[in-house]
């Protein structure tokens, strides 16, 4: 098939630090701990190590940014990767807007992005069409690949997946691919040639590997937000953010035989009953024999459940959306089901806040989750108390996109009321703020270390912003604790 020459030839995979296999090559043996952490109110108490580098609570206070996009600390800067609107794609059209989840590779050159756009309606900036990309003429959302060199500073940009849906986050492949999902459950009809509401592999170097895509139907019909894949099974764990009644949290199970390499996904789900492949089930959790019917249940880090899973009866929704499938006492729902990352042996996974008014059980303003699929247990290891002054700096509230920092601890990216921040959390337990959107108080999105760590990548969705963050990364001193 003949490739646009916005194409690029597809190198050795590289992969950067967040991703599964990566991360275990910055860990030592033996200090897997995983995080343990707790928050009182919206900030900090305590936590157990869990990474072999030095911890880095934080690095100062913010230093408000004359251009007013970005404050960061002192020593710290950043470079804009890409401005909706603005910067220009391969091909001429303007970079498409709403960027969200964010996956990075390395390449020989530098790295490349592969990023989402979170387009659903009258965006002015969509992804446009390509020959043999677009899965709908009829939707304006998709992935674009953006090459930058080692220094953060931007190549060039294309579009990799076009003609799909509300693409929020995804998930990284042990094989080097992106995973993008579709946040929303739309039927045909109107504009929209195709349903939509799935998940589909973005190859991050061969564009030949993107035509014709194909939506991995056995992974489900719903508002997908986040995957996460274990590099052992190749299970296949997601998230929902859905509510009326709130979403749940998915494992797919591949097919006796199943082995994930390039195209493997795409060959089974092309392949007979490949819609309904392998087994999608739902999580159940209970604690001594009782059932779970919320995760919002859990007040106190280190609220431990077992977990069981329940197979989907219809995952295709052909009459009925999946989470309604199920009565409350057959599965465990939890509120914006967000963001999720895989490592020491299992998932971190986010629900971003509850209230009573939704059908949750307590109320809170995030909580971050790790499933053990040995032990099949969920764990809550960090809980936000409902924030009670989102206006005020340093106060925190809706954690959404999940990473890990090779220096220490997790990043969070802040999508909750008043200000945004990219929040640190030490592997101590401490929260700090790295970085404030001063543009305006949208969402931050998509943060993803480059695979030497020198890079932290972030967007600002509402503003169109792609940014690289570089600065002194694992320093001691200036008020850390150190």
């Amino acid at each position: 098939m003949h490739v646009e020459v916005n194409d690029v030839k597809k190198p050795r995979r590289r992969f950067c630090v967040n991703t599964p296999l990566s991360r275990r090559n910055l860990l030592r043996a033996g200090t897997l701990g995983g995080l343990g952490i707790a928050f009182a109110g919206s900030v900090s108490a305590v936590a157990g190590p869990a990474y072999a580098h030095p911890s880095v609570p934080g690095y100062g206070p913010l230093i408000p940014d004359p251009a007013g996009i970005l404050a960061l600390p002192e020593g710290f800067s950043y470079k804009i990767v890409a401005r909706a609107g603005q910067t220009l794609l391969a091909t001429g059209e303007p970079t498409p807007g709403d960027p969200d989840g964010t996956a990075c590779f390395g390449t020989r050159r530098g790295f490349t992005l592969v990023n989402n756009h979170e387009i659903g309606g009258s965006e002015p900036f969509g992804v446009p069409a390509r020959p043999g990309l677009t899965f709908d003429p009829g939707a304006r959302g998709g992935t674009t690949n953006i090459d930058v060199d080692h220094d953060g500073n931007r190549i060039r940009q294309y579009v990799s997946l076009a003609g799909t849906h509300n693409n929020c986050a995804g998930g990284i492949t042990p094989w080097g691919t992106w995973l993008t999902c579709e946040e929303t459950e739309q039927r045909k009809g109107g504009v929209f040639q195709q349903d939509h509401g799935w998940v589909f592999e973005v190859d991050p170097f061969d564009q030949e590997a993107n035509y014709e895509p194909v939506p991995l139907k056995f992974l489900g019909r719903y508002a997908h937000e986040a995957v996460a894949v274990d590099p052992k099974t190749d299970e296949i764990y997601l998230t929902e953010d859905a509510s009326g009644p709130n979403g749940l949290y998915f494992r797919w199970v591949p097919p006796k035989g199943f082995k994930g390499r390039d195209g493997a996904l795409r060959k089974l789900a092309l392949s007979e009953d490949g819609d309904t492949a392998g087994r999608l089930q739902a999580l159940k959790a209970t604690l001594h024999g009782e059932h779970i019917a919320d995760l919002s249940a859990a007040t106190e880090p280190g609220t431990t459940y077992q977990v069981s899973w329940v197979d989907v009866p219809d995952r295709l929704a052909a009459t009925v959306s999946v989470r309604k499938q199920f009565t409350n006492d057959q599965v465990t729902r939890a509120r914006k089901l967000e963001g999720q990352w895989y490592g020491d042996g299992g998932v971190y996974f986010v629900s971003s806040y509850a209230r009573l008014s939704d059908g949750s059980l307590h109320e809170h303003d995030g909580q971050v989750w790790f499933y053990d699929p040995k032990r099949e247990t969920v764990e809550l290891k960090t809980i936000f108390g409902v924030n009670p002054d989102p206006s005020v700096d340093g106060a925190f509230d809706g954690p959404d996109n999940i990473t890990v920092s090779p220096y220490g601890g997790i990043i969070l990216a802040e999508d909750g009321e008043g200000l945004s921040h990219l929040v640190g959390v030490s592997d101590r337990g401490e929260t700090y703020a790295l970085a404030r959107n001063e543009i305006s108080d949208s969402e931050f999105a998509g943060p993803t270390f480059s695979r030497d760590g020198r890079i932290l990548f972030a967007g600002i969705q509402a503003d169109g912003l792609v940014l690289a963050i570089t600065g002194p990364w694992g320093r001691k001193g200036h008020g850390h604790g150190h």
